[in-house]
Order: structure tokens, then sequence, then C-alpha cells
């Protein structure tokens, strides 16, 4: 990759993804906004995402496709991006001695706990991928959660060190780059849905969730990922079922 990164650091903003999208036409390829705090984070499902403020990791990155950016690629193949973004994490996390797994679609959980959200915007002109813009969430050295999370856990927790956020930053981004680049190569489509699914959270093992459309609890085996980047699910004495976000929900006890 001809071109790295360019990091943004602000002391405050509402959202970095909010802030990446106002400026999406003016930011170049590959820029990073970084918020030591922000105010209106915003997770998946529409979810608030809340962290303490200079504790943690929330920034943005934006990718472009064509025109002289990133290859072009098709919006059929969009779900690269998640994988991209979540092996980067989990990479880096690993890295630093933290054993990490993919929840389908992009969170980051070590063991039952979640420790990086991601959202990524997706932008198609069209049948080909315009612009990502990728939001990451990273708790380094929060020790106290509100109540009203579930299950969150930090690499300060996970390894009782402390972690500097402008240079973890630096070293994720340098991480993400390298896989974004076998990514984007011949062949590499495939090899990183491979690595995907060797990361990810519960396969291959009966865990109990929830059926959204009914709300009905099932058991099931995770077995991969469709070509529409819908989560495959085995019911035993039954078939395999493709379900699509907000589809399914995990049933996680908290530890």
């Amino acid at each position: 990759m001809e071109k790295k990164y360019d990091i943004i650091w602000y002391e405050s903003l509402d959202s970095t993804n909010d802030e990446a999208l106002r400026h999406l036409d003016s930011l170049d390829n590959l820029s990073v906004i970084a918020a030591e705090r922000q105010t209106a984070g915003r997770g998946q499902r529409g979810n608030v995402w809340e962290s303490a403020p200079g504790n943690n990791l929330t920034f943005t990155f934006v990718m472009k496709f064509g025109d002289g950016a990133l290859p072009a690629l098709p919006a059929s193949s969009q779900f690269l991006i998640s994988e991209v973004t979540a092996l980067a994490v989990s990479a880096f996390l690993e890295e630093n001695g933290i054993r990490a797994r993919i929840k389908w679609p992009n969170d980051i959980y070590c063991g039952d706990r979640k420790i990086c959200g991601i959202l990524i915007e997706n932008r198609v002109r069209g049948e080909m991928l315009s612009s990502s813009v990728c939001g990451i969430g990273l708790n380094l050295n929060q020790t106290n959660f509100p109540s009203g999370i579930p299950n969150p856990v930090s690499m300060k927790l996970e390894t009782g060190k402390d972690f500097n956020p402008k240079a973890s930053l630096k070293r994720l981004m340098d991480i993400f780059t390298d896989i974004l680049d076998t990514a984007l190569s011949p062949g590499g489509h495939e090899k990183t849905e491979s690595l995907y699914l060797s990361r990810l959270y519960r396969k291959d093992s009966l865990h109990r969730f929830v059926d959204c459309s009914s709300g009905i609890p099932f058991e099931g085996i995770i077995r991969g990922i469709s070509p529409t980047a819908c989560l495959l699910v085995e019911i035993p004495g039954s078939s395999l079922r493709a379900f699509s976000f907000k589809e399914i929900q995990y049933i996680i006890n908290e530890a």
C-alpha cells in the first residue's frame, strides 16, 4: 500500500463516525479520526457506545475505493471490510497476549466478554462500494463499567497492564493496513475469509440462541458464513439455517 494512514486526534467529539461522515468528501483515503472522549458514540443495532474518557480507543477510519484510492470492490463483497477490520483488532489483541474471537458479524470477545465493538457504514455507487467508514471502540484501560453494560472487559483487566492509546492506535493501524493489503490482492478474499472463520466465536460447538423473528430460544452450532455474509447455524435434527443481522441473538451468561 503506497499511502499509509493519517491519524487526526481530537480531545472531544460527539461521534468519530459522525465526524468522518460529515467530512467524508474532503477526507483522504485512510484518514483516521480519533477522540479522547465521545459524547454520543454509536454501536450496532442503534445502541449507545459508552467509554470512559482517555481510558480507551474510540476512532474511525475512512476507506475509499476506486478513482485512484483503494482497488475497486463490488458491493456484493463489502463484508470483506468487516472481516479485515475484525481480524486486525483480534490480531492486535493476540499480539498483546490476549486470546480474542470474532462474534459475528464483527464484535470482538475475550471468552464470553466483549472487549471491542465495531460499526461499519458503507456507501455504494451502482454495483460498487464507494467508501467505508469503520468505527472502533476498544477497551484499553477501563476497569469499571456502567452496570447496564452486560459483559465488558478491557485489555488492562485481561493483562494487568496499562496501554498507551496513541501508540496502540498506531500499531493497530499498521496491522490493519497489512491485512487489508493481503485481502485486496489476488486470492486475498478467500484467505481473509478462511482466517475470519478460524477465529469465529462459538464456531463448531453447541450453544443457545434466540430466533429474533419468533423470540423462541433454540440450540444450534455455528458452521460458517454464507456468500451473502449470513451466519450459518446447524439446528441438530433439522437443517442448516442462514440468519441475517438482527435475526439471531446469542445467549451469553454473564461471568
